[in-house]
């Protein structure tokens, strides 16, 4: 459904473009009578609407229910859906929250090993064998070389 307004701007390019008023008019479905029409709302809107842009470059994370209440405060009387209308046509919107980078709490990062031998990892290996005992072995590695350097069995533990 096209509103009224763009069917008036409509028949306006088909006119200019030659086809004659009576056509256009009854090609888009607009009375002729219609066509000198401009609305009395947008002059009627524009300080509300002034001071609602104002209003919402000064408070970005207020939206237009918070922004409705300012605009009483300062005169402007209108209804909730007013506002509503008024905030869509200004093309406003609250922005999105930004999630927060957090900060780690000075917490040292562990540096890569320049030599082999510096740094050393280990951790446990569960596994099981086919007759269902459990097998646990603890792995040690050289982080620099990549090389196993040794794994004891729970049974050698």
């Amino acid at each position: 459904m096209v509103s009224a307004p763009a069917r008036r701007q409509q028949v306006a390019y088909a006119t200019k473009r030659g086809l004659s008023q009576r056509r256009a008019c009854a090609l888009m479905s607009v009375a002729r009578s219609a066509l000198d029409y401009e609305s009395r709302l947008i002059v009627k809107d524009a300080p509300a609407l002034a001071a609602m842009s104002i209003l919402s470059a000064q408070y970005p994370r207020y939206g237009y229910r918070r922004i409705h209440v300012f605009l009483e405060r300062q005169g402007h009387r209108m209804s909730i859906d007013r506002a509503w209308r008024l905030w869509r046509r200004a093309k406003l919107q609250v922005p999105k929250k930004r999630s927060r980078k957090r900060v780690a709490l000075a917490r040292p990062r562990p540096q890569a090993p320049l030599a082999a031998g510096q740094v050393w990892a280990y951790d446990f290996v569960f596994d099981a064998c086919a007759n269902g005992q459990q097998l646990k072995c603890l792995t040690v590695i050289d982080e620099f070389t990549r090389e196993c350097l040794g794994r004891v069995h729970s049974n050698q533990i």
